[in-house]
């Protein structure tokens, strides 16, 4: 039985829910690459490679350098997005978002906002107040950021392939959250840097 599953409402992942809901994460994951979205991976994309890669993400989950949320339906996960920390003292009061992706069957009905606004607050209320993110130029994520206030800081030319191989632009996105008065994360619940 599977404790603490996902449901709608986007949910953060420990570790250990991150390993248990590795082959509904891979098939998301490959959903969405054979879809066309760029997300660092060729099509078609193998579900167990997928889902592999998601349980190699585990200990960055445990250490704190990553978060993850994922939300489901009755039958799938149909969401997920990730907050990538940065663990340099100069760097500590930004992060970035990693890996937003609805699957297709739940696309059109405001997943995609309601993780991105998670992830934001999270991110936020963890003392963060400067968020980035590149996404392909062009893309109906790119609309999503445009629309939820993000700011377009540039282009990048050829940036990445897309699922095909094709290369592709991205664009370079940030978003000030957090106003000000936001707290700064503090340093003994950082976790240990990979170049230690």
């Amino acid at each position: 039985m599977r404790a603490g599953r996902p449901t709608a409402t986007p949910t953060r992942l420990n570790p250990d829910q991150l390993i248990d809901f590795a082959d509904d994460l891979g098939a998301l994951l490959a959903d969405v690459v054979d879809g066309g979205s760029s997300l660092g991976f060729l099509a078609p994309l193998d579900r167990v490679a997928a889902a592999d890669w998601w349980r190699g993400l585990a200990p960055a989950v445990a250490d704190g350098r990553l978060a993850v949320w994922a939300a489901r339906d009755a039958e799938r996960i149909t969401g997920t997005v990730g907050v990538g920390f940065v663990d340099k003292p100069n760097g500590r009061h930004r992060a970035e978002i990693l890996k937003l992706m609805v699957h297709s069957s739940a696309r059109g009905q405001g997943l995609a906002r309601a993780l991105l606004a998670t992830a934001e607050q999270a991110a936020a209320d963890a003392g963060v107040t400067l968020l980035v993110l590149d996404t392909e130029t062009g893309s109906p994520a790119e609309s999503l950021y445009r629309s939820g206030g993000w700011t377009a800081a540039g282009v990048i030319p050829d940036y990445a392939a897309d699922p095909a191989g094709a290369l592709h632009p991205t664009t370079l996105f940030f978003k000030k959250v957090g106003g000000s008065g936001a707290p700064q994360p503090d340093p003994s619940h950082q976790y240990r840097s990979a170049a230690r």
